[in-house]
């Protein structure tokens, strides 16, 4: 592939699936000897507020870096932070969301440590005031932070507190007015020292807040089961099953709402996605092996008559065994999944992203109508991207405005890194009105 010149709009044009026509921006070099820039379970790598989007990466001294723009233009501002990061663990992702203020709030380096975050000094600046705590309980062992922004420009953040297999799920809110995070809960989902949930969540633009998980009885991912949900509509103090029936909390394997079973040692993935409609209809997205399959599969399961429902978004040929410790090196990526609402042609439609050898490893875009989940495929990019994962911009998003985090990254097994050299970031922007 030839060397891509930082600040110039390249637009490229693809055959495989349908033809579009997208825009991708370079921004610079970025650490890619494991896929921390590229995990699933950054929220967000990407972020936007009004007319100005930041993505944030360890660059190759596995500083922290922050980027910024005008939406539209392709010209950069870097500003590398005074943080760093455990860059050699892919747990160790940086994400980012600003408040409804433009308050720009940072999480980065998590692994079962203390937590680390800060927020801009002033609103739409990169200069970080210095790391604080939050409310300064239960921030000791923190891993997967994330954050959600509210219709109203609260945040929401949540964590897992503790290790994998014994860990539980915590809740923070920011209040935009009094500048300050208080306690939702300490504990959403339990895994009463047995286990512990893998999660995925979506705060839809009226602030319902889906939540769904699959469990895992210890570090080994073969051990992962099953996928539950719960769905809270007052910024995740209460919650219900998709029945309207109120969880007591902690919710536990016991007490949870099962959305669909699945088995352990079925090469079931963890940290997904999932997204919603306009009704609040819920979609998950996961990849896992069903007894008549002969090969992982990407699935969605979703619920839009009151009964939970599973389809297969494609066919996938190659094999593959998904099983041990850490942080994997796998053939496919995890996929993201978007609905985006009355599009150009008039219907709704679901789209799924991931990364697949079976496609040299390139980003895949597959969409369908919700009706029909007739699936069609498309390549988003004509070159490997190794084990790259999607991430992508929430906010645009609900303006129907897909961006989408690019950058070739490598990772051994085991929390075992590659000797590729630094490769360049880059933003994807992703024309969604091509016929």
């Amino acid at each position: 592939m030839k060397k891509v010149i930082a600040t110039i709009m390249l637009f490229l044009c693809f055959t495989a699936g349908v033809r579009a026509q997208h825009k991708i921006s370079t921004i610079g070099p970025g650490w890619s000897r494991t896929m921390v820039n590229a995990a699933i379970f950054r929220k967000n790598a990407i972020t936007s507020h009004g007319q100005m989007q930041v993505v944030a990466y360890y660059d190759s001294s596995q500083q922290v870096v922050l980027a910024s723009r005008t939406l539209g233009s392709t010209t950069w501002n870097i500003h590398k932070t005074s943080y760093s990061g455990n860059a050699l663990d892919a747990h160790n992702a940086i994400s980012i969301m600003f408040d409804g203020e433009g308050y720009l709030h940072m999480a980065w380096d998590h692994h079962n440590n203390g937590l680390n975050y800060c927020r801009s000094k002033t609103p739409l600046s990169m200069v970080m005031e210095s790391k604080q705590d939050m409310v300064g309980a239960n921030e000791e062992k923190v891993t997967y932070p994330e954050f959600h922004r509210l219709p109203s420009g609260d945040l929401l953040f949540v964590y897992r507190d503790g290790g994998s297999g014994n860990g539980n799920m915590v809740m923070n809110r920011y209040d935009t007015n009094q500048k300050r995070w208080s306690r939702v809960h300490h504990n959403i989902v339990d895994g009463e020292g047995k286990r512990n949930a893998y999660w995925q969540m979506f705060v839809n633009a009226n602030g319902t807040v889906h939540l769904s998980w699959v469990w895992r009885e210890h570090y080994n991912v073969e051990t992962n089961h099953d996928m539950c949900y719960a769905v809270s509509k007052d910024g995740g103090r209460t919650w219900y099953t998709s029945k309207g029936k109120k969880c007591n909390l902690p919710i536990t394997l016991e007490s949870a709402e099962y959305a669909w079973q699945i088995p352990q040692n079925s090469d079931l993935i963890n940290q997904t996605s999932m997204t919603a409609d306009a009704a609040d209809h819920p979609y998950i997205a996961t990849y896992f092996q069903d007894a008549s399959d002969t090969s992982p599969q990407f699935y969605v399961i979703y619920n839009t008559t009151g009964t939970w429902a599973l389809t297969r978004a494609g066919l996938r040929k190659t094999d593959f065994d998904l099983g041990g410790a850490g942080t994997r090196s796998i053939p496919v990526s995890r996929p993201q999944l978007l609905y985006l609402n009355s599009s150009m042609d008039g219907d709704d439609r679901i789209i799924m992203l991931y990364r697949d050898e079976e496609h040299q490893d390139r980003a895949v875009m597959v969409s369908a109508s919700p009706q029909k989940f007739q699936w069609h495929t498309e390549e988003l990019t004509n070159y490997s991207l190794d084990r790259w994962e999607p991430s992508y911009d929430t906010e645009l998003l609900k303006k129907n405005k897909l961006h989408v985090y690019i950058q070739k990254v490598g990772q051994e097994s085991g929390e075992r890194a590659t000797t590729m050299k630094p490769q360049v970031v880059r933003v994807l922007e992703v024309n969604l009105n091509q016929e």
